[in-house]
């Protein structure tokens, strides 16, 4: 026994054959792929199939929604109480209410001048008007401008204050938490809520503060963004289509039938007393905005989308802000459902439907199935369906239903419909992201807090930020300071599969394969958008 040397024992069906490491796995896999690969490579279709139809439900629910609402409901100056306040020359600016302005900011170098000198430039009594500039930044320099910029309105007689933190506890929801706190804020019926980068056109309160002032069963106006720089580049022209979408039917959708949406975040006006019956802002999760509304809504308070109102603002137009604002969005949702599913099913303040719209339709399909489906099924399970033949997918889940979805979702931003294709690439892309952001937030692991602030580099129209030395194409030809291994690791997956159906296939699917491999590889060297150079 001494003698004889170890050798590699094969099981009794394989004895006297002599393999390579590589035909020893092919044999492995062709013994598991029927028994166990192909059973679950099939589960997995039917469950992103499902997802699907569930996906394709929401917009269709939707779509109808919106065509009725346009053609058929009434405005919402005729559906609530509006009559415009006037100035009045016995009374005074008395008949105004005291409305308060919160400017959160965190070294806004370049935006800012924008909202400071926009809201200074509201139509609205002088003495009926408190600005807040709620400064937690962290560049003394940056303070000192910002200060400055407030002394200077001061000045001009705009009642502006200059307020700071000793430290950033809560981000956002702390520093606007901790505004609502001043004793002259007991005076304030309303306040209004604008990040560094947006500009209020100055009739906005006179068109917006009528309907909570007429109508005491409304805590929330909102209104829409416009994007000033959504021409900058195919970044910035690719999430316009995404957030036209949002603000042209999901938010218009969500106001005219329960009365709910989420709030943005900006360019909004609450009633004061609203959010003191809510619990006030909290920030156990990235979307205090998003949990101040459901919390708000619960308490039987219902809200308005003015999609004519419109606010300036600016897109984010580098790769890496725009990926961690994603982040923000997607994780805190998935967070937030988590930890308000069941303060919701034993609400007994809304009916049943509302109860259903925002479990199944606002969280679940819109902020987890949305993101779960892009990703696993386009990006994961289709392309493995490739490699395991066996598996077959029906052209109407994988054709059919997507067109259709996308269709629906371009009716936002019709003038971009020559982009929709590239579009349809780069939600894939960011698809992998909110994906792994909905699994942080729904078990709570290492980022769901992380909070960064969305970078504004002022470059929008009519911004006054420093554009200079902002460069507006990819550097092709040079190595990124950092590359996205994720979308590497996609790019090079997905390519590997579209080369397998080029060879074996049958379905045509290396088309598509190779051109979502071009978007993953250029969105991993950092190759789309504008950026700032080292």
């Amino acid at each position: 026994m001494d003698g004889v040397s170890p050798k590699f024992v094969l099981p009794e069906t394989f004895d006297g054959v002599k393999m390579e490491i590589t035909g020893q796995l092919g044999m492995i896999w062709e013994l598991v792929k029927a028994p166990v690969i192909v059973p679950l490579l099939q589960l997995a279709v039917y469950i992103c199939l499902l997802m699907s139809l569930m996906l394709l439900c929401e917009r269709v629910y939707m779509g109808i929604v919106i065509v009725l609402v346009k053609l058929f409901w009434k405005k919402p100056d005729k559906r609530y109480k509006f009559e415009p306040i006037h100035d009045d020359e016995e009374l005074g600016s008395s008949n105004f209410p005291v409305v308060l302005v919160q400017i959160p900011m965190f070294n806004e170098r370049e935006v800012y001048k924008l909202s400071i000198g926009a809201t200074s430039g509201l139509s609205w009594p002088s003495d009926r008007l408190v600005i807040q500039v709620l400064d937690d930044s962290t560049d003394p320099t940056v303070k000192q401008m910002v200060e400055m910029e407030c002394q200077r309105w001061a000045s001009k007689g705009i009642n502006i204050t200059y307020q700071i933190r000793e430290n950033r506890v809560g981000y956002k929801a702390g520093a606007l938490k901790e505004g609502l706190k001043r004793s002259y804020v007991k005076h304030c019926e309303y306040v209004v809520i604008f990040d560094a980068d947006f500009q209020p056109e100055p009739d906005f309160l006179r068109r917006s503060i009528p309907f909570l002032v007429h109508n005491p069963n409304i805590a929330l106006v909102q209104a829409r963004w416009r994007f000033v720089n959504s021409d900058e580049c195919l970044l910035t022209r690719m999430q316009e289509m995404s957030l036209d979408y949002h603000f042209t039917v999901e938010q218009e959708v969500g106001s005219s039938t329960h009365a709910f949406f989420g709030f943005n975040g900006t360019a909004g006006i609450w009633r004061i007393a609203a959010i003191n019956e809510a619990g006030g802002w909290k920030d156990r999760t990235t979307v205090e905005d998003m949990d101040l509304a459901v919390r708000a809504s619960l308490r039987g308070w219902k809200f308005l989308y003015l999609g004519d109102l419109q606010v300036k603002s600016e897109l984010p137009s580098t790769f890496r802000a725009f990926r961690f604002q994603q982040h923000r969005w997607s994780c805190g949702p998935a967070n937030l459902f988590r930890k308000m599913i069941m303060e919701i099913i034993r609400n007994k303040k809304v009916r049943f439907w509302k109860k259903v719209y925002v479990i199944y339709s606002f969280f679940f399909v819109r902020k987890v199935i949305a993101h779960w489906v892009t990703f696993c099924f386009y990006c994961v399970v289709l392309p493995l369906t490739i490699l395991v033949p066996e598996v077959k997918v029906p052209i109407w889940g994988s054709v059919y239903i997507p067109s259709i979805i996308t269709i629906l979702n371009s009716v936002g931003t019709p003038r971009s419909i020559h982009l929709l294709f590239y579009w349809i690439l780069f939600e894939n892309v960011m698809s992998l992201h909110r994906t792994k952001a909905t699994l942080i937030g729904l078990f709570e692991a290492g980022r769901a807090n992380e909070w960064v602030v969305t970078a504004k580099l002022g470059s929008g129209q009519g911004a006054k930020g420093n554009t200079k030395g902002l460069k507006k194409f990819p550097r092709f030809f040079k190595l990124p300071d950092r590359l996205n291994t994720l979308e590497l690791g996609f790019a090079a997956f997905l390519f590997v599969c579209g080369c397998y159906d080029y060879v074996h296939g049958k379905n045509n699917y290396f088309i598509y394969l190779f051109l979502q491999t071009m978007s993953f590889f250029i969105s991993g060297l950092g190759w789309i958008g504008t950026y700032v150079p080292s």
